[in-house]
């Protein structure tokens, strides 16, 4: 047999054994339990978004899932933990929109986007535009209107692409607004200055702000998404106020380290999916404003391209940098 026989004859063989081997460890899967790494501190959106999928996940693989939170440089740290990470079906990461917008933004990073692949998309917090209780503005159109008459408003952000910076910059692209941003170094920082004053607005998740909404220390101008909030209907989306470009959200999926097994992949998938309708778990999303979404492998593909495409006109807009 010659070199080029042997070479035809092993190939077909080794991806046979390699797709075997895949099958059979997916057939034991999961058999320890599993870790979902969060890249923030506990309490926020993303970490309760994890925690609810962990446990409808949990249940629907009949295995443990564990939470490992890994805060810091924008999420970088934990993605970067997870992307380095043995793919053998036992860890992913709960991403957030930094997994499209850190390497867009930042001068170096330590992985590569393609080190990490989505598996699910769990659910997201629409943005809310917040503004001082006692302020003018009762909408948005009031607001966007002031700004381009009085030379700019001051808009606070949880810091350089963050997911309010991007909704100041489509403000700023899609509506003409005129707005400064200010930079802070953490929503609960950026939150405060509106409630003191300090800034003209800001936006934060739906989970975040909502207490402070209903409790009368700010005032909700629009939500950011496509459809009104489930359990406070009251907040007209930017899209029924006129702005059809003005759509985004603090959303949480699920990534895995490059390389692990497809069948855990489209298992892990389905785990997520049948977490996010399980109606308990639903009612506890809804009631603090986070909107449980699901769905395929396949879907959550399309919206990570999706997004990627729009952040990315955004960035090349404004020169969007992290200094």
């Amino acid at each position: 047999m010659t070199l080029h026989q042997r070479t035809v004859f092993f190939y077909p063989f080794a991806l046979l054994l390699t797709l075997s081997m895949s099958l059979s460890f997916a057939d034991v899967w999961p058999s320890k339990p599993i870790k979902f790494v969060v890249p923030f501190a506990p309490g926020g959106a993303n970490d309760l978004i994890a925690r609810a999928a962990a446990e409808g996940a949990s249940k629907a693989l009949n295995q443990a899932i564990v939470i490992d939170n890994k805060p810091g440089a924008g999420a970088t740290i934990g993605a970067d933990y997870v992307a380095k990470s043995t793919p053998d079906g036992y860890i992913f990461l709960i991403s957030a929109a930094g997994i499209i917008s850190n390497s867009m933004i930042k001068k170096t990073m330590p992985y590569k986007d393609s080190d990490l692949v989505p598996v699910a998309m769990i659910a997201l917090a629409p943005s809310v535009i917040i503004v001082p209780a006692n302020s003018p503005y009762q909408n948005i159109k009031d607001f966007i209107s002031r700004s381009k008459s009085s030379g700019g408003l001051n808009f606070a952000t949880a810091g350089t692409g963050s997911t309010p910076h991007f909704v100041a910059e489509l403000l700023n692209i899609k509506a003409d607004a005129k707005l400064r941003v200010i930079p802070y170094k953490s929503g609960s920082e950026s939150l405060t200055a509106v409630i003191s004053g300090q800034v003209d607005a800001t936006s934060e998740a739906s989970i975040v702000v909502l207490p402070f909404i209903k409790s009368g220390k700010v005032r909700a101008l629009s939500t950011t998404w496509t459809h009104r909030l489930a359990m406070y209907p009251d907040i007209p989306t930017a899209i029924e106020q006129g702005f059809t470009d003005i759509q985004i959200a603090h959303w949480a999926g699920l990534h895995a380290p490059k390389g692990t097994p497809e069948p855990i992949v489209q298992q892990m998938s389905a785990a997520i999916d049948a977490g996010m309708k399980n109606k308990d778990i639903q009612d506890r999303l809804k009631a603090v404003g986070i909107e449980p979404i699901g769905g395929t492998k396949a879907s959550f593909e399309q919206f990570i391209a999706q997004e990627r495409a729009r952040l990315q006109n955004v960035v090349k807009a404004t020169g969007m940098t992290e200094e």
